[in-house]
């Protein structure tokens, strides 16, 4: 397994998020299903999460997810070669969103788009696409997002961290970039064919395989995909400031992340979950987003993200200085989780069409 480096040395230009103003508790949806939230706040680390709006879809997600990362990055939308955008609640089965998305931002008519779906790491495969084409030298710029209005059947487990939201990154050729935000250092990717979580056409809600979820799903992925990540680019734990791993609730990514040796504050900073749900393929980027939101300089992030199906991405990045200058031109990720309003369950269903008549 060799790690994917790009020939042109590829960095992030700039990153932006969008959260929905809108939020449930698990203490809510407990209390029309008579259980107990104990299991959900306590073990898996979920408080409540976020949820779209009746106007609120992935397509608007995205489109103000990127405008803050255009914002940041400084860029005139033209100049991205490609927008991709990775989900698995898109608006429509059949018609891509990145066109709206690359419509919305004034980055049409010569641009290549295309929708990703990998389960949670849809964003992800997007990011590295964007960074092959970067690194070939086939674009100066490319927009990768991960967004999502995730779905959990009434009283399923995932009802109660199936959360709304996203981020955009904006990849850049350093040649081409004056003030780089993080430089990629490698990355590397672990697929294996996996069935622990799927939905079947023409069905509202996901299933999905319980506890097989957790080993040889989770687990397996994200620490053999990080761990040959540190090998290719002879790394530990202890060279890392910050690591974000996929969080389909708290308790995972902190296993995680002790099973590899790292230690509980590398990964807390950009732990969202119990604050936001997890927003699927929206769920690593947005942890990574909150990162820079607050990282130095010379700081190194590992990001390792998981999807379903099942497979994961892991990169490192080193911050560079334009992250400091970039930084307060758009809303920060903690800006947007401050901003809510909590809603009951009745309100809840009509957000998300819950209640079809």
């Amino acid at each position: 397994m060799n790690s994917l480096k790009p020939i042109i040395d590829v960095v992030i230009s700039g990153w932006g998020s969008y959260i929905p103003i809108y939020r449930i508790s698990v203490e809510e949806i407990a209390r029309i299903w008579g259980k107990s939230p104990k299991h959900f706040r306590e073990e898996l680390l979920i408080d409540e999460k976020a949820v779209a709006g009746l106007d609120e879809d992935v397509a608007t997600i995205s489109v103000e997810s990127a405008k803050n990362a255009i914002q940041r990055a400084g860029l005139n939308p033209k100049q991205l070669g490609a927008v991709f955008v990775g989900t698995e609640s898109k608006p429509y089965a059949v018609k891509p969103t990145g066109t709206i998305v690359a419509e919305a931002i004034g980055a049409t008519p010569r641009i290549l788009s295309a929708d990703f779906e990998f389960a949670c790491k849809a964003g992800t495969e997007c990011l590295q696409c964007c960074i092959a084409l970067v690194g070939s030298g086939m674009i100066n710029f490319g927009l990768a997002i991960g967004a999502d209005t995730a779905q959990g059947a009434p009283s399923d487990p995932l009802e109660y961290s199936a959360g709304c939201g996203g981020t955009a990154l904006i990849v850049g050729s350093k040649t081409h970039e004056k003030e780089p935000v993080a430089l990629l250092e490698g990355s590397v990717s672990y697929v294996t064919d996996t069935p622990d979580f799927w939905r079947r056409p023409k069905r509202d809600y996901p299933s999905h395989a319980e506890a097989f979820t957790g080993e040889p799903a989770y687990f397996n992925h994200v620490i053999s995909a990080t761990k040959l990540l540190m090998e290719e680019l002879s790394l530990k734990p202890s060279d890392f400031q910050y690591v974000v791993f996929h969080q389909p609730n708290g308790k995972f990514p902190l296993k995680a992340a002790k099973l590899l040796g790292f230690k509980k504050e590398q990964v807390e900073p950009g732990l969202l979950v119990p604050y936001i749900g997890n927003l699927y393929a929206g769920s690593s980027l947005t942890g990574l987003s909150a990162i820079l939101d607050m990282a130095r300089p010379g700081d190194r992030v590992l990001l390792t993200s998981f999807g379903s199906g099942a497979g994961s991405d892991s990169f490192s990045f080193i911050v560079q200085d334009g992250v400091i200058s970039k930084r307060d031109r758009a809303p920060k990720v903690m800006d947007y989780i401050k901003r809510k309003r909590n809603i009951d369950y009745a309100l809840y269903c009509k957000f998300r069409r819950k209640i079809v008549f």
